[in-house]
């Protein structure tokens, strides 16, 4: 037997993370100069929303209330922190660096949720947790190749 509380637990872990990228991505996309900057952001915004909404319904139908809050301590909010500082500098290095610090942060989330809750999650929600979390490797990926793409000049 499934238990609802910890499934309900693992999922806000992880709409928590969501929330911390929409608001730091919302930020990140009204700021930036560039446009290529402003795309990414925006999309990766934009997959969060879509992550923290498909999650949010899981929790109702397990009968729990989604977390509406963002993680205002720890090291995302920093990492997002940083980035509004690079950005006011228009410092295009450190705005990706900060990013890909963030993405390390949501991916290594989703693999924990995925590795030390396990046992507590239905098949149907690892699935869901699973694409979800290759969707947010893939948006770390594209910021790591565009900070090594940097590096590299």
């Amino acid at each position: 037997m499934m238990n609802n509380e910890k499934q309900i637990e693992a999922l806000n872990t992880l709409i928590e993370i969501n929330n911390d990228r929409i608001e730091g991505y919302t930020t990140a996309a009204k700021e930036a100069k560039e446009t290529d900057l402003k795309m990414l952001f925006s999309e990766n915004r934009d997959t969060s929303v879509k992550n923290k909404n498909e999650l949010s319904n899981e929790v109702k139908k397990l009968g729990g209330k989604p977390i509406e809050d963002t993680r205002t301590t720890g090291k995302l909010y920093r990492a997002w922190m940083d980035i509004k500082a690079a950005l006011v500098k228009e410092d295009r290095k450190a705005i990706i660096g900060s990013c890909e610090f963030g993405e390390d942060i949501a991916v290594k989330t989703y693999n924990d949720v995925l590795k030390n809750e396990a046992e507590h999650l239905s098949p149907n929600l690892h699935k869901i947790i699973n694409e979800q979390r290759i969707a947010v490797k893939s948006e770390h990926d594209k910021i790591r190749n565009l900070r090594d793409a940097m590096q590299s000049k």
